[in-house]
C-alpha cells in the first residue's frame, strides 16, 4: 500500500485531484474484481454475499468513505508532499482503535500489560503526528499549494479510513470472506468518486476526462490502483483475523514505503534542512514504534470472550446461525466447500489482464523527476515481500 500512492504524484503536473482519484479508483475497480475472481470465482463470491445480504451496504458505505478519503490524500500530496502526508493520514489507526473498542468491545477483558501496550502505542502516533506537522508548516519540505490545507487534507483522510473500518470489521465478525467484501466495496468506491468529480471538478470539462484519454498516463494510475489492491487484500485479512486495534496499526507500517518513495526516489527532502529532515524521520519512527506496540499487545482469554459476544450480538441482529459464523470467521467457510471456476471467471480475469496490457504498451515516463535506480530497488523488494506474505497467507488461511 505504501508504493501504490507514488503514481499520485501525477497531481504535481497539473492534474486535479479528482482527476487523479478517479482514475486511481477506475484502476481499483477493475483489479478488485479481478482477485477474488481469480482466487475463488464468482460463484463463490456471490453465494457468501447473499448469505449476509445485511452487509452490501455496509461495504458500499465502506466504499464511499474510501473514496472520500483516497481524495483528500491527493490534495495532501499536492500541497506537502508524499514523505509527510503518508505518516499523517496513517493516524488512522488511532480512529480505527477507538471504533473497535466502542463497538466490537475489542481490548474488553484485556490484561494490564496489553492495555500498557496501546496506550505506549497510541501515545507514540499522537506525538509523532505532531512532529510531522510541525515540520509541515514550518519547514522546507512542502512541494507547494498550501501547507496547513495538505495537513488539514491528511488529517480528514485519517478519520475517514479510521471510521471506514467499522463496516470491514462487522463484516468479518459475521463471517464474510474479505475477498466478498471488497466486490460490494469497490461498487461504493466508484460511484463515489464519480459523483465527487462530476459536481466538484467541472463536470463534463473535468480533466478526469482529459486524462482518461491520455494513455501515456493513465496507466501510471490504474497500477497505482492495482497495487492498492493487493495491498489492501493483506490488510483485509489482517482485519478479520487480529482486528481493527491490532491489524491497522501494523499495516500502517507501510509509512515507511511511502517516506521511502517520497524521500529517495521523488527527492522530495532534498532542499529540506538537517532540522527539519530529523523531524521527519524521527516522526516516522516514533509512530512506527507505536504501531509495534500496538500490534504486539496480544489478546487474551477475556478478549476473546469479549469478541465471542460481540459475534453472538451480530449473529442475535441479523439472524445468523452462531456456530457457522464463528467457523466463517476462523476462515472455514461453507464448511470448506469451494466453488468451481466457470468460463466468465476467465472471461474476467483475460479482459482485466488484456486492458492492463493495452495500457502499458502506450504508456510513457511520467513528466516527474525520479531516481529510477531506487524505483528499481523498491520494486524488487515489493515484489518479493508480495510473493512471501501471499504463499504464507494461502498456506494459512487459503484466502478464507
Amino acid at each position: 500500500m505504501g508504493a501504490a500512492e507514488a503514481p499520485t504524484k501525477l497531481v504535481t503536473a497539473g492534474f486535479s485531484p479528482f482527476a487523479i482519484s478517479l482514475c486511481m479508483v477506475a484502476g481499483v475497480f477493475t483489479a478488485r474484481w479481478t482477485f477474488p475472481t481469480l482466487l475463488k470465482g464468482t460463484g463463490y463470491v456471490f453465494r457468501d454475499l447473499m448469505a449476509r445480504k445485511h452487509l452490501l451496504v455496509w461495504a458500499i458505505l465502506a466504499g464511499a468513505l474510501w473514496a472520500v478519503a483516497n481524495t483528500l490524500t491527493v490534495f495532501a500530496i499536492r500541497d506537502v508532499g508524499l514523505a509527510i502526508a503518508f505518516p499523517m493520514w496513517n493516524t488512522n489507526s488511532l480512529v480505527g482503535l477507538f471504533w473497535g473498542r466502542v463497538l466490537f468491545r475489542e481490548l474488553q477483558g484485556a490484561d494490564g500489560k496489553t492495555t500498557t501496550k496501546v496506550i505506549l502505542g497510541t501515545t507514540c502516533i499522537i506525538i509523532a503526528a505532531i512532529m510531522l506537522g510541525f515540520s509541515t508548516i514550518h519547514g522546507a519540505t512542502s512541494t507547494g499549494h498550501n501547507a496547513l490545507g495538505g495537513v488539514l487534507a491528511a488529517i480528514g483522510a485519517s478519520l475517514m479510513w479510521g471510521t471506514m473500518y467499522v463496516p470491514y470489521r462487522k463484516a468479518y465478525l459475521s463471517g464474510m470472506n474479505p475477498l466478498s467484501f471488497v466486490t460490494a466495496f469497490t461498487v461504493g468506491e466508484l460511484f463515489t468518486m464519480f459523483a465527487l468529480t462530476w459536481t466538484l471538478d467541472g463536470g463534463r470539462h473535468s480533466s478526469a476526462f482529459t486524462l482518461a484519454q491520455s494513455g501515456p498516463l493513465l496507466f501510471w494510475l490504474f497500477l497505482g490502483g492495482f497495487v492498492w489492491v493487493i495491498g489492501d487484500l493483506f490488510q483485509q485479512f489482517a482485519t478479520k483475523y487480529l482486528g481493527i486495534g491490532r491489524g491497522i496499526p501494523l499495516s500502517n507500517t507501510n509509512q515507511l514505503w511511502g517516506l521511502a518513495w517520497g524521500a529517495l526516489v521523488f527527492g522530495e527532502l532534498r532542499n529540506a534542512d538537517g532540522q527539519h529532515k530529523a523531524l521527519v524521520i524521527a516522526g516516522s519512527l516514533i509512530m512506527i514504534l507505536g504501531a509495534l506496540f500496538i500490534s504486539t499487545a496480544k489478546a487474551s482469554i477475556g478478549e476473546h470472550t469479549s469478541r465471542n459476544k460481540a459475534l453472538e450480538r451480530e449473529c442475535d441482529r441479523y439472524g445468523l446461525d452462531y456456530r457457522e459464523t464463528l467457523l466463517a470467521q476462523a476462515g472455514d467457510e461453507f464448511s470448506g466447500r469451494e466453488e468451481k471456476r466457470r468460463w466468465w471467471d476467465y472471461l474476467i480475469v483475460a479482459v482485466a489482464t488484456g486492458f492492463f496490457i493495452f495500457l502499458a504498451v502506450r504508456a510513457v515516463v511520467p513528466p516527474l523527476e525520479m531516481s529510477f535506480r531506487w524505483m528499481a530497488a523498491l520494486g524488487v523488494v515489493l515484489v518479493v515481500s508480495l510473493i512471501a506474505a501471499g504463499l504464507r497467507l494461502r498456506r494459512e488461511t487459503r484466502f478464507s
